[in-house]
């Protein structure tokens, strides 16, 4: 059994906690009207915060909620800015619990992870495995939407005992009246993923033996396959996700290694990496409009790839006028 934690919530809820928690949420936030308004009598709501917790009458604000359709239609559910401070406040001292009995192999919403460590470690295994092989990549149908409440908290409870942490934890993962679903915009909804497929990483290394495997959240592979044995694997953790998560595919592939994979925003072969076309398109917009912001975080994720060269000269050749503005010299040194 694992080691399991009690007595958190006060360490969760002091008075400097709530502060330390405050500094976290605000950053890059300090212009919203939000944050304002908190800073204003900072003293007294987290004075106002600390007794509502501690007192058991603390309840989270209604979400604001609107639609984001890149890169597919998604109803993000904004918490109060009160809200986050409490969320943060949580995150401090239950993740750093979870996160280091999380697979080296998960990526997603992890310090020192992220897309670029993922696409890293998924061109690595391209290169490793045989050339005739196989990889299956893997993708759950709506992951956040179809989150079972009941098996998050019995997840969460292997590890936290803290009994009135575990109630608040949960009532930021309620989204609506459904026992499904938690809210995408949550900080701790990211933790909440984390935690809730981490048994799928350890079904396909410990029990599968798939030693070469990456998972960027509800995306992921398994290199150097042959084609029976990604056919078998397929079904096995299909049949597993469905029997101990309640999940299901929205999409598989299996391919063989030589046609490359596409992958957190990278189409990767073994010698080669372009970022994706829906990007490209980005782009074009972009460079047209002169749109600066969008432009360099194209450029910082195009970096350490093929694409980057291409960008650079459209940009010379179509907008020389941005290139003081996009460092593309100091970039260049950096590849």
């Amino acid at each position: 059994m694992p080691k399991r934690y009690g007595h958190l919530f006060d360490d969760c809820f002091s008075l400097s906690s709530l502060f330390a928690a405050y500094v976290c949420a605000r950053r890059g936030k300090r212009m919203t009207v939000s944050v304002a308004l908190f800073e204003r009598d900072l003293g007294a709501n987290l004075q106002a915060l600390h007794n509502e917790l501690h007192g058991g009458t603390y309840v989270p604000l209604p979400y604001r909620h609107f639609m984001v359709m890149e890169p597919k239609p998604r109803q993000i559910s904004a918490p109060a800015f009160r809200d986050v401070v409490v969320q943060h406040a949580i995150y401090a001292v239950i993740n750093p619990i979870f996160d280091r009995g999380f697979d080296y192999d998960s990526y997603g919403c992890r310090v020192a992870k992220g897309t670029h460590r993922a696409s890293d470690r998924a061109q690595k295994f391209l290169r490793q495995v045989p050339e005739d092989s196989f990889t299956l990549q893997l993708d759950i149908r709506k992951f956040y939407y179809s989150i079972d409440l009941d098996i998050l908290r019995r997840l969460i409870e292997r590890k936290i005992k803290d009994r009135r942490l575990v109630g608040l934890m949960m009532q930021f993962a309620k989204n609506s009246d459904s026992e499904r679903g938690v809210p995408i915009g949550n900080l701790l909804s990211q933790l909440y993923a984390l935690i809730y497929l981490d048994p799928l990483d350890h079904y396909v290394k410990r029990e599968m033996k798939v030693r070469r495997y990456v998972r960027y959240v509800d995306d992921f592979i398994l290199f150097g396959l042959q084609k029976s044995e990604a056919i078998e694997f397929r079904h096995r953790i299909e049949h597993w996700l469905a029997e101990n998560l309640g999940l299901t595919f929205s999409r598989w592939t299996i391919a063989p290694v030589k046609r490359g994979i596409n992958f957190v925003g990278f189409r990767t072969w073994r010698q080669r990496r372009f970022v994706r076309k829906h990007s490209l398109h980005t782009f074009s917009k972009s460079l047209k409009h002169g749109n600066v912001r969008s432009l360099h975080s194209i450029l910082g994720n195009a970096m350490r790839t093929a694409s980057f060269a291409h960008l650079s000269r459209r940009i010379h050749a179509e907008r020389p006028d941005l290139i003081r503005f996009l460092n593309l010299e100091s970039r260049h040194a950096h590849i």
